[in-house]
């Protein structure tokens, strides 16, 4: 392994945990903003949906952005932002302020992908490639946790959510600087890898500075982002696996926000227990997770998907026969997410390896693009299915989710070939 591989692997790992725990900063403090701000617990749902809609809107250009320009600076940037996004809402005096926080915080958050993972890419060796995206999956994980560990804490220890968010957003200002200190310390070919790949074109800044008129700058752009949509069409696999990833992020959230509902209504677990049993299935997703790096090293990342998705679709079915035991069904519903995290390197390892060097932030984006479109679609849609059929039907309908990121893994597996 090189020896900047480790300190990148350690860098991205790092902000990934701060990243996400500004994805999920307002989750656990609802009760508390409610009561504060006078306002309903949809009301502060809109405040995470304004995060995840900011997110997606800012994947493509700061990924075009991370590939023509600097991983490095757009890593640093989004840390940045996302921390006085952060600092903004522990200031918060009103909901319309926490409004504007969650979109700061969403500019900071949506260029977290688009750096990550080419450095990841330009780091990592063939051979220890899927264990590095591993890691840094594991310690997203660890970010989705950490506001739930802290706020509490807070509340605990006599202080409110405004010390907890000030808290993690002072967490976050110490790593912005230990990540300018380790940016600082990489060589370009990794912090400037997309941009050093496009040597043989002209930049996008000399293009846009070679143009008089903000008519002309605006068509450039245009033409530049054509070009880009022309280069995606005419590779399959960088399509199938935007697919893939939306079709695993519907399966996925289904998962996360009814397996509770499932042993509660559907098999009498007494909700508390429930609850904590569908936390601990987050947990086991995350401790497998790093085993579905190292098999996907060793036996090839294909492979993985087959097995991921595959025993999806039986635990899933299983579910959804209603004919399991109670023992049982807590046993399988804990392997529920380890289902998904074992292939979760896998495909992060496909979409490198089926990428340019010059558009490895783009095509993350674009897959970034497919997870957050999936987890807007399938809440709505499985609740619905609860609501109209019950929550057995719901998992039924989580299996055929499965069921159809098995046939695109075939597709993946044949365009990979």
């Amino acid at each position: 392994m090189s020896r900047n591989a480790p300190l990148v692997v350690g860098l991205v790992s790092g902000s990934h945990v701060v990243n996400h725990a500004y994805l999920l900063l307002f989750a656990p403090a609802f009760t508390l903003l409610s009561a504060d701000f006078s306002v309903t617990i949809g009301q502060l749902g809109l405040a995470v949906g304004l995060v995840n809609a900011v997110v997606t809107l800012g994947q493509l250009p700061l990924g075009y952005v991370s590939d023509s320009y600097s991983h490095g600076a757009v890593l640093v940037g989004s840390l940045a932002v996302g921390t006085v996004g952060c600092g903004l809402a522990a200031l918060a005096t009103s909901y319309e302020l926490l409004l504007a926080a969650a979109v700061v915080m969403g500019l900071g958050i949506a260029g977290h992908h688009p750096a990550h993972y080419p450095l990841i890419s330009a780091a990592a060796p063939d051979a220890y490639r899927s264990r590095a995206y591993s890691a840094h999956g594991f310690a997203g994980a660890l970010g989705l946790a950490l506001p739930f560990a802290v706020v509490p804490a807070a509340v605990a220890l006599g202080f409110g959510w405004q010390a907890a968010f000030g808290a993690i957003a002072a967490f976050g200002a110490v790593y912005t600087v230990v990540a300018v200190v380790a940016v600082r310390r990489l060589p370009d070919s990794i912090t400037r890898a997309g941009a050093e790949a496009r040597d043989a074109e002209e930049s996008l800044v000399d293009a846009l500075r070679a143009v008089d008129t903000a008519g002309d700058r605006f068509r450039l752009l245009v033409d530049r982002a054509a070009a880009y949509f022309r280069t995606i069409a005419g590779a399959p696999l960088i399509l199938l696996l935007t697919a893939l990833w939306f079709v695993n992020s519907a399966a996925v959230w289904g998962i996360r926000a009814y397996t509770a509902t499932l042993l509660d209504s559907g098999y009498g677990l007494e909700a508390g227990t429930a609850s904590l049993v569908a936390s601990a299935m987050l947990v086991v997703g995350a401790v497998v997770l790093l085993g579905g790096g190292y098999l996907a090293d060793r036996i090839g990342p294909t492979p993985m998907l087959f097995v991921g998705y595959g025993s999806l679709v039986v635990f899933a079915g299983a579910l959804s026969t209603n004919l399991l035991a109670l023992v049982a069904a807590v046993g399988v519903a804990l392997l529920l997410a380890a289902t998904i995290d074992l292939s979760r390197p896998a495909r992060a390892t496909l979409t490198d390896l089926a990428s340019e060097r010059r558009d490895v932030g783009k095509n993350f984006a674009l897959m970034t693009i497919g997870i957050s479109a999936g987890g807007a679609v399938a809440p709505p849609a499985f609740g619905y299915a609860i609501d109209i059929a019950g929550v057995h039907a719901a998992f039924a309908g989580v299996a055929a989710t499965a069921g159809v990121a098995l046939l695109l893994s075939v597709s993946v597996a044949r365009a990979a070939r």
